[in-house]
């Protein structure tokens, strides 16, 4: 089962007292082969678990850097398809969970249940829909269960009870929090009550809690060591793609922002992990 493959990492990184490190790639970015070559790259580098951006035309709960990127993955022609195709490329070098990240319109306009059937086969293990609002995901939740695949749902600083609530009782791989009222993007600092917070939602959650949106650098991952059980970092690593270069020289950059961060997210005298998990 996919969901295995979650639980196994966040119990590794637990054992080894550490947050697991998400980053993020658009798939499609700057091309179908190119986005598989940086997925792999995040992983050299040390991810533990990778997210996968599904290009979308109209993506709310992303910034500039993240919506470049879905313009770029559309322009070269990628489908859904093809981020299924970087999840399959992963599965040929690593056993780390795949997340794809994307917004509901493509996985209804696909079809809900060849979806997730889909994604089951490729390998993903969860998938992370900002636009879908727990108290509506019975069908989605439903057609994902039936194929392995873990659901995230989203809880923000402005989340009321009643949505924590339903997010607890549908979310079968993890809580996304929202580190900030915002879109995605690297933000010079982090809100000063984000550690309480975490720590109240993650007492409250029966599944491990991430955070993201804004963490770009290892000082911010590593302020967050023991009030998260991941952190995630999208658009400090889609900005290095963004950069005009030669696919080594993109994957180069991707390792040089990716490792850093793993290292700040490390206890003092462990060794850094690597592709094959």
């Amino acid at each position: 089962m996919s969901l295995d493959r979650i639980r196994r990492i966040f119990a590794a990184c637990h054992s080894e007292d550490r947050p697991a490190l998400i980053t993020y790639v658009m798939g499609g970015d700057p091309s179908p082969k190119s986005s598989r070559a940086l997925a792999v790259a995040c992983l050299e580098a040390g991810a533990d678990v990778l997210e996968i951006g599904v290009p979308f035309s109209d993506p709310i709960a992303d910034g500039p850097t993240i919506q470049r990127a879905a313009e770029r993955a559309l322009a070269s022609g990628t489908t859904v398809e093809d981020c299924f195709d970087v999840t399959k490329a992963v599965r040929k070098r690593s056993e780390a969970p795949v997340a794809l990240m994307g917004y509901v319109n493509p996985v209804l306009a696909y079809g809900t249940d060849r979806f997730f059937k889909t994604c089951g086969q490729a390998g993903v293990d969860a998938v992370i829909l900002p636009d879908l609002p727990p108290e509506e995901a019975g069908p989605l939740c439903t057609a994902a269960g039936q194929n392995g695949v873990g659901i995230v749902f989203l809880l923000a600083p402005t989340s009321t009870e009643r949505r924590w609530e339903a997010a607890f009782r549908h979310a079968t791989a993890f809580i996304y929090f929202v580190s900030i009222t915002g879109v995605t993007g690297a933000r010079s600092q982090l809100p000063e009550d984000l550690v309480s917070q975490l720590d109240k939602v993650r007492q409250a959650s029966p599944v491990p809690v991430v955070v993201g949106f804004g963490i770009s650098r290892p000082e911010q991952a590593r302020a967050l060591r023991g009030h998260a059980d991941g952190v995630v970092v999208g658009s400090a690593i889609v900005a290095q793609i963004e950069k005009p270069g030669t696919p080594a020289q993109r994957a180069a950059r991707v390792r040089a922002v990716v490792a850093p961060l793993r290292k700040a997210l490390e206890p003092v005298g462990s060794r850094l992990s690597r592709v094959g998990r």
